[in-house]
């Protein structure tokens, strides 16, 4: 039974959240976004110390399931936890309950709190779980407890494994909500399986299928940046025609993640064959394999800024840029020039001016052949809609009203060519 206090709490938290519910039990729940950086520095050293989280993965195993006997790895200050760029939800934990907001991280599959605001647990059971989380631009470490989870007033999750932590370092939000890959799940470091929220969800009957589905909105200078994240199918409302799925990958380390086969061309051009990597909410830009980076550099004539580290071109080889093209399974999902680009409304907080064009490719650094070849980033994300369904281990792609439209502050016709 849930008291009265908690309640009437909830139902302040459902007005405020603003829920939005589909048919066929899928709930969709609004997303946030948060920007938290004073220079493009910050976010490159926050996607880098990311990256090599994920490098990490093939030699000790699952980022979020580290079993391992130790406490978490300590941070250096290249990590910068106070720089993020993503996007958070909001959650009520506990009675009375506590509203958090939470980080939407695609890369892991545990939910925990605690980092900015603290959690109560008068209403909890503490398992005594130890559990710890390294994601190089933050960690924590506490154990699991058993609460009461509500993501909408109508989206309650009984008895929710959750981590609360006991010490936290460089988190921007009150903690993180996990949606990566039911199969890579979480474990506490006495090795029990931690369900993930989409694992309950689907146990308790709220939803039908462990599936989860992302839309961004692109960034611009007048308009409300604002997300959404769906459990248990799809809001059609929010992509055109069909989802097209394909198969998770089978290749180490990107198999671990939400990871998939894809080739990259650049108009006619392939510049990335045919090979495996990861889709990554969490990454800002959109990363390549460091011969295919230079092989993008070379036919966009980009050359780096040494202010900022990205690639620059002048307003005339951005009128003869190319789409840049993911083909995925048997469909083909282009990047438009303007999609290429660093939105302008924000080129004074990475220290350009306000005409200059930066390109928001950057490389990995290994070639291709690591096993991780490509993350395509929030860049990615916001033009497209992305379904992760952990049942049948596959991803899904639709398109939306924001595939091609010209939202980075460059609105004249322009026509590709060489």
């Amino acid at each position: 039974m849930f008291s009265i206090v908690f309640l009437l709490a909830l139902l302040a938290f459902s007005v405020t959240g603003s829920p939005v519910e589909v048919p066929n039990s899928p709930i969709t729940l609004p997303m946030t976004r948060k920007l938290a950086f004073s220079n493009v520095t910050e976010l490159l050293r926050h996607d880098g110390a990311r990256l090599a989280a994920f490098g990490e993965h093939s030699t000790h195993g699952r980022r979020d399931a580290d079993t391992r006997p130790h406490p978490v790895v300590p941070l250096s200050p290249a990590d910068f936890g106070n720089t993020f760029s993503g996007y958070t939800v909001k959650a009520a934990i506990g009675d009375p309950p506590v509203t958090y907001d939470l980080i939407v991280d695609s890369a892991t599959a545990i939910t925990w709190v605690g980092a900015r605001t603290r959690y109560v647990g008068l209403g909890g059971v503490d398992t005594k779980d130890p559990v710890a989380v390294n994601y190089r631009y933050g960690s924590f470490e506490g154990t699991i407890w058993n609460d009461n989870m509500f993501l909408t007033e109508k989206l309650i999750i009984p008895g929710m494994d959750i981590g609360v932590a006991s010490t936290w370092r460089d988190v921007v939000a009150d903690g993180v909500l996990g949606i990566g890959p039911t199969s890579s799940g979480p474990r506490a470091l006495t090795g029990r399986i931690i369900p993930t929220i989409t694992d309950r969800l689907v146990l308790q009957g709220t939803i039908k299928q462990p599936v989860v589905s992302i839309f961004f909105q692109p960034i611009t200078a007048n308009q409300v940046k604002h997300g959404e994240l769906t459990f248990g199918g799809t809001h059609p409302s929010m992509y055109e025609n069909k989802i097209k799925y394909i198969d998770i990958t089978s290749t180490p380390p990107s198999s671990h993640y939400w990871g998939i086969d894809q080739r990259i061309s650049y108009g006619t051009m392939t510049i990335l064959a045919h090979t495996a990597g990861i889709l990554d909410c969490g990454t800002t830009f959109l990363y390549l394999a460091s011969d295919a980076y230079e092989r993008y550099k070379y036919y966009t004539g980009g050359t780096v800024n040494p202010a900022n580290g990205l690639l620059q071109i002048s307003p005339e080889q951005f009128g003869r840029l190319y789409n840049l093209d993911f083909h995925i399974g048997r469909s083909t999902f282009t990047l438009i020039p303007d999609a290429q680009i660093w939105p302008r409304s924000l080129n004074e907080r990475i220290g350009g001016g306000a005409d200059d064009i930066y390109l928001v490719v950057k490389a990995l650094t290994t070639p291709t052949g690591a096993g991780l070849d490509f993350i395509n980033g929030y860049v990615f994300f916001q033009r497209f809609y992305i379904v992760f369904d952990s049942g049948r281990q596959r991803v899904g792609f639709g398109r939306t009203i924001f595939t091609s439209v010209i939202s980075n502050g460059i609105a004249e016709v322009y026509e590709a060519r060489i």
